[in-house]
């Protein structure tokens, strides 16, 4: 069995090392110290298990964990963690597994043995449970996760299914829902459309093509935006308050 510590503190990291060389000294272990090195390791090999810190500086255990769903076939995820708030009665609603530090080796043989596939639906009443926005968003680019850094998201338009994300010059598809980014993001990007936001800093000026319709100039990107009437005033009122 491959499993994969992820934890920023390193006598956390050699401790669960130790249990679990103790618990079955045949488990392939490897490490990581932090939600970012854990993504890139994760895309490397694939890993059964992987026993992962919830409080990390940068991006958090519950977000590195929303990005690796993108993985086939998906790792086992155990959250550990040395704070016992509101997040357990998540985990224990949504059958998440996690070990409350300092791990005992008991308790983390019976996490192992039940260790149960994470799912977005849990993933996302997590993430609210924490009350904090994620950093990045995620695409599945070729089987791999393409991160994309929510400050250098420029605009996301609903397509389909699937939601176009306008960043760094390029387009990426993500599987979320254009609501539930506006619930978590709201101080982030503006409603400009029923299937568009934009980012509020990256706002250049609003603009009428031929026809008369209003759009959003952004700034560094070629598209512009079309504003909705039903929205235009919102919009108008965001950028006056920006200046």
């Amino acid at each position: 069995m491959k499993i994969l510590i992820v934890d920023d503190e390193e006598l956390a990291r050699e401790r669960l090392r130790g249990l679990l060389s103790e618990t079955d000294a045949a488990y392939e272990i490897s490490e990581a110290e932090n939600g970012l090195a854990c993504i890139e390791a994760a895309q490397q090999q694939d890993f059964n298990i992987i026993l992962l810190d919830i409080r990390m500086p940068g991006m958090d255990g519950l977000e590195t964990a929303s990005h690796l769903g993108h993985l086939e076939p998906q790792p086992a995820i155990i959250f550990t963690t040395a704070y016992q708030d509101h997040a357990i009665e998540a985990f224990n609603a949504n059958a998440v597994d996690y070990l409350l530090k300092p791990i005992r080796r008991e308790r983390l043989e019976e996490s192992l043995q039940r260790a149960s596939f994470i799912n977005r639906a849990h993933l996302a009443e997590l993430n609210t449970s924490e009350d904090k926005a994620r950093q990045y968003l995620s695409a599945s680019r070729q089987g791999n996760i393409e991160l994309i850094p929510v400050e250098e998201i420029r605009y996301l338009k609903a397509d389909q299914k699937y939601v176009s994300v306008g960043w760094r010059g390029q387009e990426s598809l993500i599987d979320e829902a254009l609501k539930s980014i506006e619930a978590e993001f709201g101080d982030v990007f503006l409603r400009v459309h029923r299937n568009a936001l934009v980012a509020l800093e990256h706002i250049e000026k609003l603009e009428k093509d031929e026809a008369g319709t209003v759009q959003v100039k952004l700034r560094d990107v070629d598209e512009k935006i079309d504003v909705s009437r039903r929205h235009l005033q919102q919009v108008k009122k965001a950028i006056k308050d920006l200046r």
